[in-house]
Parts: C-alpha cells; structure tokens; sequence
C-alpha cells in the first residue's frame, strides 16, 4: 500500500486505553489516516465516532484491520467480505482458517501482520 492518507476500518476497535485495538486507532490518525472504529457500543474513540457494525459502512475501504479472534469474527465473515476492503489485517490472535479462504474466495488480499508494527516500520 501507499503512504497516502488510507480508510482504515478497526473492526474490534476498543475505548480501553490499555487494548492493541485503542493503540491502532490512535497510530493511525496519528499516521495521517481517516478511521473509522466499530465496536456495537456508540460513543468515540480516539476522537473517531464509533460505527456499531460493518453494515454502517457505505465509503470504499482502504485497509480492515481486524482485532477479534476467530471466535467473535466468525459472525462477521459475510460483512467483512461483503465490505470488500482493499486489504485485511489480521492481527496477532485473528487468524482465521475459515476467514482466510473466504478472503481468498473473494479476491481480497489479506495478512498476518500487526497493525502497529506495520505503522511503525513504515510498510503500513
């Protein structure tokens, strides 16, 4: 991906200061990208109004960096897919088997990466 300014998607996105999900949220916007955090409950994180769901989503999306386990992503495959990022991030503890071939089915490059590190070392 560019340097340029991305929509980035935190699907996962946590208002606890102390979460990798709060961190990437606050990395990107200090990286110069627009975010747009989603998490069921409203409200704001990192100065970025809360989106509760995937399905809220009616922009083109750059990047989907994703911060549930397989476990709680698994109810979000269809919408994910149905998004059609430019990319997918699964952080470390994502990865998902199930949601990767799905990714693959639909041609959406995905990979196991840290969000942060990413931002830091410049190969965001």
């Amino acid at each position: 991906m560019t340097a340029d300014r991305q929509t980035v998607v935190v699907l996962g996105a946590s208002p606890k200061p102390e979460r990798f999900a709060h961190k990437a949220v606050l990395a990107l916007t200090r990286h110069g990208h627009r975010v747009i955090p989603v998490h069921p409950r409203p409200g704001e994180i990192g100065g970025w109004s809360v989106t509760p769901s995937l399905s809220g989503i009616a922009e083109p999306v750059d990047t989907l960096t994703l911060y549930l386990g397989p476990g709680r992503s698994a109810g979000q495959t269809d919408a994910i897919v149905a998004l059609t990022p430019g990319r997918v991030i699964l952080n470390p503890g994502t990865e998902s088997p199930t949601l990767e071939a799905r990714l693959d089915a639909a041609g959406i490059p995905w990979v196991h990466d840290c969000t942060l590190l990413m931002l830091e070392g410049g190969r965001f």
